[in-house]
């Protein structure tokens, strides 16, 4: 994955996923495209369905501008996943497709952009980075993240064989009523001319371009919820396809639960060995310093006026000890071993650096971090006032719920008198869910740094 455009083959095809809508209604803080949906997500798992697109596709991820970073994550995360070629069966794309030979995935450009002041401001913008080489783009909403890829296909040969607009929808299966404010029945409607639409709606860039332009132009830019019906107010054609009864889009507490009981439900048949979850442990020990001057960073945060702790890099505990349990969790080693305490880039690193190559690294192995906790062990600082602030700011490294506990030794140990901090985490991984992977087979883990080399430091989605 690269935010270059300089691929083996240039994509025809992109698909903007509009990720800066809020969560207001979910009953969240956090944007709705970062919502974990089972210990990942939202945006994790519709970047999941694109990246099994059949052909070579441009992802260009629309987001809040203080998520940027998080979005980038999770596109790398999704990415390493999806990297490595399929060395499993396939399932059919068709009865006709029985073909088992190994091939590597499409290629992916991924861009990461910061989203506008309203849905169709964030879709303009993301028209605004598309390659060249594009002539049909898919306009996605990251909510509707179990949207399944073969929907995505079916949308951009549909857009390919017509030349206009494409939107999937379902028939309406409820008997339609038309009401007055009173609440009064004025009416039926007749259901078999509406649909409940969908995304991804596709549509050729030259058309949905020229829509965009001339609801500008017109002043109508905002008065649409959807990109189909920009597309029809400006007297181009837009047919409707069979949608796929996943693409459902989670906006309310009941839709994210209906969500959860259907990765549930596909998740409840008996479990191989390899897939069941792996756990891993991690300790880390530091004195502190002997220099007044040295800064104190803990579980990620800067501590002003708290003496640091001595060590290689910023001797954050917290940090080091979540990513031993993370590589042990992942058969990946441990913090020393893929680390090293003499390579010079190390020199006074802070702990996001470390914890963010390791969730790269159990990536690329095949592996989602479900969640971490951690136990400090120390006099100072005092932790609580700002354990929140904490667990907010590690979990969005690691893309999973962080839990962080602290005590004392009651005077007892080097703890106890005040010599250094003591941190302990656990971690839980699964396996992760990839494209074309045969079930019952496990995936095949991305090649790990030799003894002596040093890990990938570009984490740049």
């Amino acid at each position: 994955m690269t935010d270059s455009p300089a691929l083996a083959a240039a994509p025809s095809v992109a698909v903007i996923v509009v990720a800066a809508g809020s969560g207001s209604r979910l009953g969240h803080v956090e944007p709705k495209a970062f919502v974990l949906l089972q210990m990942r997500p939202l945006l994790d798992r519709a970047l999941d369905s694109i990246f099994a697109m059949r052909e070579a596709v441009q992802v260009i991820v629309v987001a809040p501008i203080d998520r940027l970073m998080d979005a980038r994550r999770i596109a790398a995360s999704v990415s390493a996943r999806h990297e490595a070629p399929d060395t499993t069966t396939p399932p059919p794309l068709s009865p006709a497709a029985t073909s088992t030979s190994i091939a590597a995935p499409p290629s992916r450009t991924v861009t990461i952009i910061e989203g506008g002041r309203t849905r169709q401001d964030s879709v303009d913008r993301g028209m605004s980075a598309l390659m060249p080489s594009i002539d049909i783009v898919l306009v996605h909403d990251a909510a509707r993240a179990l949207t399944p890829a073969v929907l995505c296909d079916e949308v951009v040969a549909a857009v390919r064989s017509t030349g206009h607009g494409i939107i999937p929808g379902l028939p309406l299966v409820d008997t339609i009523k038309r009401i007055a404010h009173s609440g009064a029945i004025l009416g039926t409607v007749d259901r078999s001319e509406l649909s409940a639409v969908q995304t991804p709606q596709g549509f050729p860039r030259s058309m949905l371009a020229d829509a965009h332009a001339r609801a500008a132009q017109n002043g109508r830019f905002e008065a649409h919820t959807d990109d189909a019906a920009l597309v029809a107010d400006a007297g181009l054609p837009v047919s409707v396809i069979a949608g796929h009864p996943l693409a459902f889009k989670i906006t309310t507490p009941e839709d994210l639960e209906r969500a959860e009981a259907i990765l549930h439900a596909a998740t409840a048949s008996p479990t191989p060995a390899w897939h069941l979850p792996r756990i891993g442990t991690g300790l880390d020990v530091h004195s502190f310093a002997t220099d007044a001057t040295t800064e104190l960073w803990l579980a990620g945060l800067y501590w002003p006026g708290e003496r640091g702790l001595s060590g290689h890099s910023d001797g954050d505990v917290v940090a080091h000890a979540i990513c031993d349990a993370i590589l042990g969790a992942a058969g990946l080693g441990d913090i020393g071993s893929v680390f090293g305490t003499a390579d010079p880039r190390f020199t006074d690193a802070h702990g996001e650096i470390f914890l963010t190559e390791t969730v790269r690294l159990v990536a690329a192995a095949g592996y989602l971090i479900g969640n971490v906790s951690v136990q400090i062990i120390g006099n100072r600082p005092r932790f609580s006032p700002r354990r929140g602030e904490a667990e907010t700011l590690l979990a969005r490294i690691l893309l999973a719920p962080v839990n962080i506990a602290a005590t004392t030794t009651d005077a007892l140990g080097f703890t106890g008198r005040g010599e250094g901090v003591a941190a302990t985490a656990t971690a839980l991984l699964y396996l992760a869910p990839c494209a074309g992977r045969s079930v019952g087979q496990p995936a095949a883990p991305a090649p790990l740094p030799e003894p002596g080399q040093t890990p990938d430091l570009n984490w740049e989605a």
